[in-house]
Order: structure tokens, then sequence, then C-alpha cells
């Protein structure tokens, strides 16, 4: 037996995790001697909750080299007191305390041994503070060698911490950068800046990581400013490190193979120049164009901001609707909030679902529960009995092309819901569809349960699994056709801050009047792409979460019907990059479509125009302020740049 083993926390031979928990994303932490190890582990925590792992907690003891390893028995007490500390401290907490103390005179060897024995996804080590090159006989670049991602880090903020600052930098670690700095923002409710030090970073490449970022990150609210600099980066994070309670930063690129680090310069005159606490992040793999391929044969590539950012607000913004099946809490929520809710079923021809989507909801949500304040039904110009059925039921019944008559009217769901928003009185503001066939109460609690739990939320999209009947058979994830195959390619090519959105075309959705009066609404087929793609440019992913409303069946389209939707929603989205990037990629000639019919023997063309009209934020009206007592309006009253019906269409 060696020296290293005789210092066994407990007089066992050492158990390893369970197998199962080993296969969590595991972060370690290693216990010294000479090192508070509560902050280590608060950042570990941190992480660990964001993707849903554990942490590894182990001791390690320093016998300088030439030293008889048993002189470190002392230090292995004091380690294992400081373990019991954080073992009384961190129950509850999804921790695993190994019960071995390691006395090493290379320390690195046992945290190596470790990351294989736990299968570790990353590390938290400290930076002496004695040295600049070295922490306990080690280089630190030694350390940035072990086979995972790697936190060093230097001091201990205060607590609590108020504000992180984050430089800017184009390397691989800016990913794993951001997502400590998320996690540990969330923890103490921070505030992050961002630092883009341009002097030094002005490649393309560099502008682009910056400018996406502070894109994707708008009405973050964690984000509290974001500064660009004409400086060079030492000395732009110095001059603006005192006014911060922790600075993380990158290590430098790889080097001597696919993952030898050093900690570059910068980070090291930071470290030198500021006593601000640092945390210097070392991803395990360097950023590559090369693909990575897993286990199970799917490529992979690595993570990059945009990921990081998606998959955060995946995980945080993502709900079940059983989660808000408490409707007198929400009623409680709503009315300690002094908020209304109104409900507009928008609907064409649907006389064969109306009746009971209207019976089940308010049976559920205005009479057992004063959830809603009204339901409305907005018609688009039913032959059937549609109109007459929500009479009966004492619903209120509007007529879109009734409703602003002096702007025209054009046919669609979109112009529906516009006009709509001018005759509902609600706070908050439902839409679901009438042709849903099991209609359940979640189809709307769902839906507003997270506008009444979070102040922070504008918008709320619902999602469901869709089966596809054809013929006698159901294929249970068949719908969402268009979704697949033109909306979801598209959001991930000029959007990919929307790419964690389950079905972006679903059709029920609530959002706080204030966000929805403020957003241009597409007349047709293209209403729940544009107001996305504006909510989210406008309030950021932040401000916009979904709900899992579990299944809706419904009536499918055929498939002509759905490439006219296709076609529409791709002018949709040419349309807001036309307007991001101040290009004109559309003719008039590019709205219409060919659409191939088939005859008798004979197959022809039929051209077809189909393109939606963009109404203007609904605030724009003065006829809307007016009848909403919004005395302070800093827009035009004009409608330029949106569309308004020519006399030939309002004839139509």
């Amino acid at each position: 037996m060696s020296q290293a083993e005789l210092y066994d926390y407990e007089d066992v031979a050492e158990q390893e995790s369970p197998s199962t928990q080993r296969d969590q994303y595991t972060i370690l932490v290693p216990v010294f001697d000479r090192v508070e190890a509560d902050w280590h582990t608060q950042i570990a925590l941190s992480l660990a909750k964001g993707r849903q792992g554990r942490v590894v907690i182990f001791g390690v003891v320093y016998v300088p080299e030439g030293r008889s390893l048993s002189e470190g028995a002392a230090l292995a007490q004091l380690c294992r007191r400081r373990l019991d500390h954080l073992r009384d401290r961190l129950k509850g907490e999804s921790v695993y305390i190994k019960p071995r103390i390691r006395a090493e005179h290379e320390p690195w060897r046992a945290i190596a041994e470790v990351v294989q024995e736990e299968n570790g996804n990353m590390v938290v080590i400290p930076w002496h503070e004695e040295g600049t090159h070295t922490f306990l006989g080690t280089s630190i670049d030694v350390l940035l060698s072990l086979p995972c991602h790697v936190l060093v880090v230097r001091g201990t903020p205060a607590t609590p911490i108020r504000r992180i600052l984050l430089p800017i930098r184009g390397t691989s670690e800016m990913p794993l950068m951001l997502e400590v700095a998320l996690s540990l923002a969330r923890a103490h409710n921070a505030r992050l800046t961002l630092l883009h030090a341009a002097r030094a970073h002005e490649d393309a490449g560099s502008r682009r990581l910056y400018n996406e970022l502070i894109r994707l990150s708008r009405r973050n609210p964690w984000l509290e400013q974001e500064l660009r600099v004409d400086e060079e980066v030492v000395p732009a994070i110095l001059d603006r490190a005192g006014g911060y309670d922790l600075i993380i930063m990158g290590a430098a690129e790889a080097k001597l193979g696919s993952d030898m680090r050093a900690v570059g310069p910068i980070a090291r005159s930071v470290r030198q120049g500021s006593k601000v606490p640092l945390i210097v992040v070392k991803t395990h793999r360097p950023f590559s164009i090369h693909v990575l391929r897993s286990t199970d044969g799917d490529k992979r590539l690595p993570a990059t901001p945009t990921s990081v950012l998606v998959d955060k607000w995946f995980a945080e913004n993502t709900f079940s609707s059983d989660e808000f099946k408490d409707i007198a809490r929400l009623v409680e929520l709503k009315e300690a909030q002094g908020l209304t809710i109104s409900l507009g079923l928008p609907a064409l021809n649907e006389e064969e679902t109306v009746g009971n989507v209207i019976q089940t909801v308010r049976r559920a949500l205005m009479e057992e529960y004063p959830l809603l304040d009204e339901i409305v039904l907005i018609d688009s110009g039913s032959t059937d009995y549609t109109v007459e059925i929500a009479r009966d039921l004492d619903i209120p019944v509007h007529l879109h092309s009734d409703i602003l008559p002096q702007y025209g009217t054009y046919r669609g769901k979109g112009e529906a819901l516009w006009k709509s928003l001018y005759i509902l009185k609600g706070d908050i503001v439902a839409w679901i569809d009438t042709d849903i066939v099991n209609i359940h109460p979640r189809f709307v609690y769902g839906i507003l349960g997270p506008l009444l739990r979070n102040p922070t939320i504008q918008y709320v999209k619902g999602f469901y699994r869709r089966p596809l009947k054809v013929g006698d058979k159901v294929q249970a994830g068949g719908g969402g056709r268009v979704t697949e195959l033109v909306a979801r390619p598209l959001i991930n090519l000029f959007y990919p801050e929307l790419s964690g959105l389950v079905q972006p075309l679903a059709g029920e959705y609530a959002g706080r009047r204030e966000a929805l009066e403020r957003a241009p609404f597409y007349t047709g087929y293209g209403v729940e792409t544009g107001l996305l793609l504006d909510l989210v440019e406008r309030y950021g992913i932040s401000g916009i979460a979904q709900v899992d409303l579990r299944q809706r069946v419904h009536h499918n389209q055929p498939l002509t019907a759905l490439s006219r939707m296709a076609f529409a929603i791709i002018q949709v989205f040419i349309d807001h990059l036309e307007q991001r990037q101040r290009v004109e990629l559309l003719s008039e000639i590019n709205r219409t479509m060919k659409i191939i019919r088939y005859g008798p023997g004979r197959y022809f063309l039929e051209e077809v125009a189909i393109s939606d009209h963009r109404r203007p934020p609904i605030i724009t009206l003065p006829e809307y302020r007016e009848r909403f007592n919004i005395t302070r309006w800093e827009g035009p009253d004009h409608l330029e740049a949106f569309d308004s019906p020519n006399q030939e269409e309002l004839a139509s």
C-alpha cells in the first residue's frame, strides 16, 4: 500500500458513486487544506442545476516534492473537517462527497484520477494566490490539460454578488463563459455586463459574435448593459473592474496538441492588475469546424453562444399545462395583480366544434372559477351556423369586417385577431382556435399561467402532439407538416434564438396587451410567424414562453392548402429580413404562386396571388387610443409602410 492510500476518510475501501448517477453531468470540486471550498461549491451547484447534474466533492492534500507523504496527516484531518462542514451544509443537494482523502506530491494527478473515476465533465479549481503561474507546485497550464471543462477560480467575491463583468472574446470558451455567467447571475440575482473591446477584436468573426450575443440577449433579465469600447482589451477590463463583484473570461486557444491549453496573457494581466475575483474558463474540446461524432453515430457540433442561450431558455421557459391546473391559484394571482383577462375565439365555419369549445371553457373558467372576464367570438364571415350557435350560448359575436370599417378589411385569421384587440377589454388577451375536437380548459389556463406567474414574460405559445389522419389510420405525431418543412428550417437559419419553440405556428397563444398592441399583424397565414418575429426582436427570447398542452385533435388540411400556407410564411420571413438588413428581396411578381391543377386527362397551371397584408400596430390608430384612454403615445398617427386596402379590395 502506498503512502498516498494511508489517509482514507473512512477505514474502508473507496466506494464509487452509483453508475446511474455517474451517467449524469458531473462537476468536480477538489477541496484543499489551504483553500476555502464554499465559493467553488456554489459555482458547481449553480451550473449543475442548469444541467440537472450533480456535484462530486473530494479532498486533496498537497505535500511538496522531497517530503514524505506522511507529513500530510495533519492537513488531511483539516481537509476532513472541511468535508464534514460541506456535508452538513449541503444536505438535500445533488452532491456526492467521496470519502477518501488523497495525499499527493502533484495534486493534478489526483484530480485527473477522479475525473476518470467519476466520468467528470467539469472541474472547479483554485488559482493559488501566492503565485501567478503555479498552484500547489503544479503549472496552471498543466491543470488546463485535464480531459474536461476547467474553471480556474481566483478569490472569493463578497456576498451577495450584484454585478458580473463578461468580456466578450471570439474564442472557443465563449459558450461556456456565457453558461457560467448566466447560471451565477440567476443564482445570485446579479446583473451581467457584456464588454467588447473593439480595438483588440476588429476581425469580422468577433464582431459577428458580439452582435449575435447582443441580439439574442435582448431583454434578458440578467443582462444589465452592453459596453462596446474602442480600447485595448486589458485596459478596458481593468478600468471598469472596480465596479464589479466578479469577472468571467476565457483562457487562450489550444496549443501543443488537440486539447493543451495555457492561461493567456490577457487573463494573467487581469489577474495581476485587479483584485476583483476572477473565473477563467477552459473548454475541453477546442472549437473546430470539424464535426464530432457521438457514440450513436449522430453528428454533433460544439456548443455555440446561441445554443447555450436557447438551451437555457428551453429549460427555464418551457412549462407544462399541469403546472397551472390549480385554477383557484391562478385566480388569486390575477386578482393580486389587478388584471383582467379576455379570450378571443376566431372562427370561420366551425359549427361542428364551436359550441363545445365555448361551453367547456366558459363552465370551467368563468362559472366555476372567475379566471376569464369575457369570451368573445370574432367571426370571419361564416356561412354555416357558427354565429347562431355562439349567440344561442349568449356569447358576444363580432364580424371582423364590421370592426373599424373605416380601415377596410382583409380576409384571414390575422385580420380577425388584429381587429379583436379593439373589441376585447382585458389586460391579458388569449386566443384559441375553434376547431379543437378534444377541447379542455388547459388550452386556455395553460397559456395564461406563465403570464400570471412571471411578469417578465410577454407572450406564451402552446404546443402539443398533433395526430394526422391518413385514410383510416392515425399517425400519432404526423401533424405540423408546415412547421417541420418550412418554419423550423427558416427559424434555425435566420432566427436561431427561436429554435427551441416546439410549435411556432400553433394557434393557441396569449400575451400582454401592451406587447400585442405594439406589434404589427399579418392578416392571413403569416400571423403567428409575424407575431413571433416581431416580439422576439422587441423583448428577446426571455419575454417568450411555451406550454405543453398535451394533445390537440383538429381537422387536417389538404396538401395544396398547406402549400399556400408555406408560401405566405416564407414571405413573412423575407419581409422581416428585409427590414432587419435594409434590403429588398421580394418584388410583386414573387407574391404569386402557380398552383398545379389536375383535370380529366390533363394538367394545367393556375396563378394565385398569395400575400399577407401587414396591419400596423393597433396602438397607432387614434380610435384605439381613445377607446383605451391612452393619452401618451410618441409614435406616428399615420400608417405609412403598412398595408391599407385600396378601393378595389374594399369593394371585394
